[in-house]
This record gives C-alpha cells, sequence and structure tokens, in this order.
C-alpha cells in the first residue's frame, strides 16, 4: 500500500462513517490517527453528543470487533477482563473471557467505576496483555479503548488516575453540533425511524484486516527529523516547568506524541511529519496529562489555555 491508497481508503472510510455521524468531523479524523498510531482515546463531552454512536461506527467501518462495558459503581475486575469458573464434570478451570477481549473496546462512562475496576484495564492498554489468576493472555493486535464520560455529571463518579489517564493517547473533547448539522440530524433520524432502520443500518464496513495491517506498516515507516523530534521533546519539558502546571507531561506523552504525528502526515498524504502536525496534536495528547496549579485555577485559566501559551513560546523549527 502506497500512501495514494492510504489516503483513499481513509477518504471512502471517513465518508462512510459521516452516514451515521454528523457535526464531528475533527474527532472522527482523529479516532483514525489514534488507530494508526495505536493510541487510545478518551471522549468527553455532553450527554448526546454522539459518544456511543461514534464508537459503534468507527469499530463498524474498520470491521473491528466490538466490545463494550458499561461502568457503574458496581463493575468489578473480572467483569472486565474475565475469570476462570471451575468445571466439575472436566475438573478443571475453564476461563470466561470478558469483553476486553476485542479489538475495539467502549468503556462507556469510565468515571462512573471505583478506581479498582479502573485499574483491570491498565495492562491491557499498555501491554495488550491481561493477567488472570498468574496467567498471561494476550489481547488482539487491534485493541482499542475508546472510553466516555460526561463532564457535567458529578454525582456518582470516580476521577481517573493520571497512570491511567496517562495511556490514553488523546482525551478529544465533543460539542453539541451547530445549527444546520442539527437539523440534518434530526432528518436523519426521522428517515430511520420511518425505514425501521438501527444507527448504523445505512454504513458499510471499509477497511479489510490485510489494509489495517498495511495502514500500521505505512505509518510505522514515515520518517521523524531529528528537528521535529527535538521539538517535540521541547514542548513536552515545558509542560514541567510551567508555573501553571504541577504536574508536567511524561516521558510516554513525548513517545505517544512522536507515534501520533507519523500517522497524520501519512493521513494527510505525506512521508515525513512537520511542526504543523506537532501543534495540530499537542492540546489533544496533553490536556488530559498535566495538572494545573492552584493559581491557574483561581484564573479560570484550562489546560488548552495553558497548552497554548507553551506553543507560543516554545519555537517551532523551520
Amino acid at each position: 500500500m502506497n500512501l495514494n491508497d492510504f489516503q483513499d481508503l481513509i477518504e471512502r472510510t471517513r465518508n462512510e462513517m459521516k452516514k451515521a455521524v454528523k457535526g464531528q468531523d475533527d474527532i472522527i479524523d482523529l479516532l483514525f490517527v489514534s488507530l494508526f498510531s495505536r493510541g487510545h482515546c478518551l471522549l468527553e463531552g455532553p450527554p448526546g453528543t454522539a459518544k456511543t454512536l461514534i464508537a459503534q461506527a468507527f469499530s463498524h467501518v474498520a470491521k473491528l470487533k466490538f466490545g463494550r462495558v458499561q461502568f457503574t459503581p458496581d463493575l468489578l475486575p473480572s467483569d472486565v477482563i474475565g475469570v476462570n469458573i471451575y468445571n466439575f464434570q472436566s475438573n478443571e478451570f475453564h476461563l470466561t473471557k470478558g469483553p476486553i477481549f476485542t479489538d475495539l473496546l467502549l468503556a462507556d462512562e469510565i468515571n462512573r467505576a471505583p478506581p479498582k475496576t479502573q485499574s483491570s484495564l491498565l495492562q491491557a492498554m499498555n501491554e495488550k496483555v491481561v493477567t488472570i489468576d498468574g496467567v498471561d493472555h494476550k489481547l488482539s493486535k487491534e485493541f482499542f479503548v475508546l472510553a466516555t464520560q460526561n463532564p457535567i455529571e458529578q454525582h456518582g463518579t470516580y476521577p481517573l488516575p493520571e497512570a491511567q489517564l496517562d495511556r490514553f493517547l488523546f482525551k478529544l473533547i465533543l460539542d453539541f453540533p451547530d445549527r444546520d448539522q442539527e437539523i440534518e440530524i434530526l432528518k436523519q433520524s426521522t428517515m430511520r425511524a420511518l425505514n425501521d432502520k438501527g444507527g448504523l443500518g445505512e454504513i458499510k464496513p471499509i477497511i479489510s484486516r490485510k489494509e489495517l495491517a498495511a495502514g500500521f506498516q505505512l505509518v510505522d515507516d514515515i520518517r521523524l527529523e531529528t528537528k521535529i523530534i527535538d521539538y517535540i521533546v521541547d514542548l513536552v519539558r515545558a509542560t514541567r516547568s510551567d508555573p501553571m502546571i504541577s504536574h508536567g507531561a511524561s516521558t510516554r506523552a513525548a513517545n505517544a506524541i512522536s507515534s501520533a504525528v507519523r500517522a497524520k502526515a501519512a493521513l494527510d498524504g505525506r512521508e515525513y511529519a512537520i511542526p504543523d502536525d506537532v501543534q495540530a496534536l499537542f492540546l489533544p495528547a496533553l490536556r488530559h496529562r498535566i495538572v494545573l496549579t492552584a493559581t491557574a485555577e483561581i484564573e479560570a485559566k484550562t489546560a488548552d489555555d495553558v497548552l497554548n501559551a507553551i506553543m507560543k513560546r516554545v519555537d517551532a523549527p523551520r
């Protein structure tokens, strides 16, 4: 697969997704970046902004096996990863696999489960392996977590630990569509009701396993020049000395950005990354990885405000 073939494949897949998901074009593009850089995504937005539909449509067009876990306060780690059950007929333990054994896992309302259950995803997200009763079980090579959370619902939620947030490549913020898009959504919903079709009834799977593997290889072959690597490192290190940030981004964050800019370059049809790629991905890749100081919160600054200031301060390579 060459870059032109890859671009054509993604364009056809993107257009297919847009049949079901309206008004979230930027989010869809970043999902493709995340997939081909082998990252995970956290979707945050008000209820009713198509977070679940995006996950379902994305798995459908990319031909990824879909699994879903509705995170609740009484959810146990074994409900996610699985459990060994004793079979009295064979006198052996049999592994009942949890929903984590899939390609795309939708962790719906992930911040409603207690930290013990949230931590069941840590090993899987980092190593694509889960350990059950001392035995390692490999997950799919395409294993990809899409987690959702609603920002306005605070009752009954648990904050995600920093170790888990750091395992998400992007935190994507969804907002309500504009007026024209919202009208189009209502018209589309009416037509689905009349035709008695589900939300995914009209979209088709596009990406084959062979094409997915070829896309991964293509992205891995995108080169990063030394000046781009230096720029990424300088930006990440700047978060550790900024007076508005109490805890800056980790080395894992720098490594995640370097993988993501390769994917973005390939999606844009280039064999090399440019500073614009880094700048386009800096906010979604770091907004969840930094902790603001009390002073920043008193001044009503957001993570995006502080990160934008850092980008203006750190010189980009020419």
